[in-house]
């Protein structure tokens, strides 16, 4: 069952989103995948790379550890000095929303009322506390719905429509600014992880954290992401050296055979690194025939150490996780890489799109797969009978009903299956052609797909037979079967015969100008009736 998000979003124009929503239950049969078959997944490229550096750090010696998301801007300022005011502003700075002080006033007391709220000093009182322990925190914004339905007694949904009609205090909250940042760069938290463990641990100390990043950028484009995996570690020793830096990106790009790394020495060093130790590590993709940077590293700046009571010396090397997948795969527009679902237009190679075609209706018990033979075997054996014509294809117990079932064809002067009958579903370059085993030479397009395109093995008897089952499993199990009769003279679409193009691969063939063209004589009829 398909949902019609047009019917009920003006359903909720209409009624109210509170009214469609109780009943929303009822668009959803619920049914579960019964059949739904057991297939492997599929990964994500920048998530298969982010395994893969995992295992280089771990083989290397460093422990993984999860660092904090939420970052205070006072950070900034402790490892970048007056560099920061310019940091900052590549930073995504928080917000929350207000705890509005809500009084209970005459105007609102009678607004209950209206609603049909039974109010009396006990119910008035609790309510008052509810919305006082609401601005202290006491309650949870996600538990006020609950709260006030318990308190005055009514159901959530009209808990929710009081806060909206009763309280617009609600509605008019605007976010107000917190000093608190999503981190934009790893090293905004390696330094109270440092602290916290310096006196836990042994040196050397040697940690690792892939995780996201996030960047105020003005606009996304093929090589900027607002939020983007950095893969990240330090290594607190008294003698760590920028050429640790260095042997650390080798061995961590090892796995990925990249030959050719180049460190080239930053010009302007970053305020939270020692002057002149900042590198950018480049390697050379020759798929591409060009140098790529793929990390950065260097010595945190005694300074930014001192500021958290850091008593060892640190080097840091972040690698750029997007940047390195996009180079193995050859994918230029990091958009396309980490979003493809966004950015990639869909593609349909003619194997997929020749699974995307199937039976619309089938039968579902093993007598009715026997019968569906038994009318294919007939409707092939008499196919050229000149009509008018019957012919029996089955006559028997079926589903404990004795049944007899034909195949027929009522005019005049043509014969018991027509021309296209047994024409077949092919796709070839996009393009879906029901088309017969012979005839149709002059076509190039039909020529070219009986020789390079995909036999779906789909033929339009096979689809409607099935079709003709389906009726009569379902007359008998009703009860009420007297005579079922499928008969298809004309094809113009797929769905008249009996076969289902996927909405997917419709919606492909569609846009790429391609053709589905099923159309011909079919002129095949099946009927069942109960005999005695």
């Amino acid at each position: 069952m398909k949902l019609n998000p047009d019917e009920i979003l003006k359903r909720v124009k209409k009624e109210g989103f509170e009214r469609v929503w109780a009943e929303s239950a009822n668009l959803i049969p619920m049914r579960g995948m019964k059949n739904a078959p057991i297939k492997t997944g599929k990964t994500h490229p920048v998530f298969d790379l982010i395994q893969k550096l995992r295992r280089s750090f771990i083989e290397l010696g460093f422990n993984e550890v999860l660092n904090p998301m939420i970052v205070d801007e006072a950070e900034i300022y402790k490892q970048y000095g007056p560099e920061a005011v310019v940091i900052l502003d590549r930073c995504y700075y928080l917000a929350t929303l207000p705890k509005p002080e809500i009084g209970l006033s005459k105007e609102k007391r009678e607004e209950l009322e209206r609603l049909g709220v039974q109010l009396n000093r006990e119910s008035l009182a609790k309510l008052q506390r509810v919305l006082r322990d609401y601005k202290k925190g006491v309650i949870a914004s996600d538990d006020l719905i609950e709260k006030i339905s318990e308190t005055l007694e009514v159901s959530d949904i009209n808990a929710t429509r009081i806060v909206s009609k009763v309280f617009p205090e609600f509605m008019e909250l605007k976010p107000q600014p917190t000093k608190l940042t999503l981190r934009s760069h790893m090293t905004s938290v390696w330094f109270g992880t440092l602290q916290a463990l310096q006196h836990k641990v042994g040196i050397p100390l040697q940690l690792f954290s892939i995780d996201f990043k996030f960047r105020r950028e003005q606009q996304e484009d093929p090589t900027h992401l607002r939020s983007s995996f950095v893969a990240s570690c330090v290594v607190m020793d008294e003698d760590v050296s920028v050429n640790d830096g260095k042997e650390i990106v080798e061995k961590i790009l090892t796995p990925f055979e990249i030959k050719k790394i180049r460190f080239d020495k930053k010009k302007v060093t970053s305020r939270y690194y020692v002057p002149g130790t900042e590198f950018e590590a480049f390697a050379y993709f020759p798929a591409l025939n060009r140098w790529v940077e793929v990390a950065d590293f260097g010595l945190y700046s005694p300074i930014a150490l001192a500021r958290y009571g850091i008593e060892y010396p640190v080097l840091n090397v972040g690698v750029g996780v997007e940047r390195i997948t996009m180079m193995l795969s050859g994918e230029l527009d990091m958009r396309k890489l980490a979003y493809p679902q966004f950015y990639t237009e869909l593609t349909l190679s003619d194997t997929q799109i020749a699974k995307e075609i199937k039976v619309a209706q089938r039968p579902e018990t093993q007598e009715g797969k026997e019968l569906l033979n038994s009318i294919i075997k007939t409707a092939l054996m008499y196919a050229e009978r000149t009509s008018p014509c019957e012919f029996t294809a089955f006559k028997g117990s079926f589903l404990s009903k004795n049944l007899e079932v034909s195949v027929y064809e009522p005019d005049m002067g043509t014969r018991l299956l027509g021309p296209a009958a047994l024409n077949e579903i092919y796709v070839y370059d996009g393009n879906v052609l029901g088309i017969p085993a012979r005839g149709l030479e002059e076509k190039a397009l039909v020529q070219k797909a009986r020789e390079k395109g995909i036999k779906t093995n789909i033929r339009y008897l096979d689809a409607v037979a099935a079709l003709a089952v389906s009726k009569i499993e379902e007359a008998v199990k009703k009860g009420g079967l007297e005579e079922v009769s499928v008969r298809v003279r004309m094809a113009k679409l797929p769905s008249d015969v009996n076969i289902q193009v996927d909405d997917i691969a419709q919606r492909y063939i569609t846009g790429k100008n391609r053709i589905i063209d099923v159309r011909g004589p079919v002129f095949v009829g099946v009927k069942a009736k109960i005999v005695k």
